[in-house]
């Protein structure tokens, strides 16, 4: 039988388990001990991502042999980052939210904790919101003075869309972070970012929100 030793985020910590909300994991949860492999799929991300989570000490991972493997413990922990990632909170924050949580004194201390940090990114995710109008106000007010500049280049653009462009538009629209947008639209990062780059060309913007903003003026998608 192969040694299990411990490997941690970092050499010389330990990640405490502490207490953690109550947030769905996948249904398939396989028995442990769960090899990286099958952590990976559980939540649709690469052996890198995980790796990565460890070095920034907000998951652990033990070996048996040359093997990297997980407790039923940390795929839950993983259903937290997961969440918070799909949700678009920065990794440094939720190192913050796991390093609180690791020390709530009880369950009832680390829901509040959760909610918390799900109220902040609300708040947030309102005012960015509130940005994309204001930029759709901008944009209508171009076009209002410029009417017969605009006509065109828009039905050119609609035109040249692929599917998958629309598709990414759509997802966009609906607040999906890069992570999410690469899982559902199945492509690697580097694979998104040239999609976008390319809507960018199109549309003739700086960055996504303008995107998003212009293909809603313009009834390409809908609000």
């Amino acid at each position: 039988m192969k040694k299990v030793t411990e490997t941690t985020a970092a050499p010389g910590s330990k990640i405490s388990k502490g207490f953690l909300p109550d947030v769905k994991v996948p249904s398939s949860l396989p028995p442990e001990p769960v090899v990286i492999a099958d952590m990976a799929n559980l939540f649709g991300v690469t052996h890198r991502t995980l790796h990565f989570y460890e070095e920034k000490k907000i998951l652990s991972s033990r070996r048996m042999g040359l093997m990297r493997i997980y407790s039923h413990q940390d795929v839950r922990r993983m259903a937290v980052i997961n969440l918070l990632r799909d949700i678009g909170v920065a990794v440094a924050v939720i190192q913050e939210i796991m390093g609180k949580l690791d020390h709530a004194p009880s369950q009832e201390a680390a829901d509040d904790i959760f909610q918390t940090a799900l109220e902040t990114r609300k708040r947030e995710l309102t005012l960015e919101i509130s940005t994309v109008h204001r930029q759709i106000d901008q944009i209508s007010n171009l076009m209002d003075v410029s009417d017969e500049t605009y006509p065109e280049p828009v039905y050119d653009t609609v035109s040249n869309l692929t599917e998958q462009e629309k598709y990414c538009l759509e997802l966009m629209a609906e607040g999906y972070s890069s992570t999410r947008l690469s899982r559902t639209l199945g492509m690697s990062a580097d694979e998104l970012s040239g999609l976008e780059e390319g809507l960018l060309g199109k549309f003739g913007v700086n960055n996504r929100f303008q995107v998003v903003a212009k293909a809603l003026t313009m009834g390409i998608i809908e609000h």
